[in-house]
């Protein structure tokens, strides 16, 4: 459940970016919306694997039958819940990384970079190291972008990278 939480949470930052009259940002974060349908689908993507996740919250548990010529009284579920949270996970991080797309574009819309706090910075310019700005005057196939944003999230040297350059030495007493 907290996973799909967190899945959910980040899909209404992704609305709250995409949508021109909560942002007051270019409608899907694309200056050519007329021939571009820029983030719309992904959001829509989105929206779709945080209900999906919803649904699969539902306590495995609860669908418990007696077996074994009604002895057993529960089986466990363990194996169905585990499949369902894996699900579960995997949507989140497909919606964490929809969002990451979202905020760099919104980020390219408005912002110096140089006003961006380190750890963003870093952020900001590892992500563009693999997914560019959107910027074409046709719509493009978002998969392809989408995959590599997931992928960043996946091998884990986007973290790496930022929790390098914000690492603070604290010690502990």
């Amino acid at each position: 459940m907290g996973a799909s939480e967190i899945g959910n949470v980040s899909e209404r930052r992704i609305e709250r970016l995409v949508n021109t009259n909560l942002s007051g940002l270019p409608s899907f974060l694309v200056k050519y919306l007329e021939v571009n349908s820029g983030l719309m689908v992904i959001q829509y993507a989105a929206v779709a694997l945080a209900s999906e996740n919803k649904i699969l919250s539902h306590p495995a548990s609860v669908d418990s039958i007696t077996s074994c010529e009604n002895q057993e009284d529960f089986v466990s579920m363990g194996t169905t819940a585990a499949r369902t949270a894996r699900d579960i996970v995997s949507n989140s991080r497909r919606i964490i990384a929809t969002e990451l797309l979202a905020a760099c574009q919104a980020l390219d819309f408005v912002l110096d970079k140089g006003s961006l706090g380190e750890g963003t910075k870093t952020a900001h310019e590892e992500f563009r190291k693999s997914v560019k700005f959107i910027e074409n005057d046709k719509d493009i196939e978002m998969y392809d972008e989408l995959e590599k944003a997931t992928d960043l999230l996946v091998k884990g040297d986007f973290l790496k990278a930022v929790e390098k350059k914000v690492r603070l030495d604290i010690q502990f007493n």
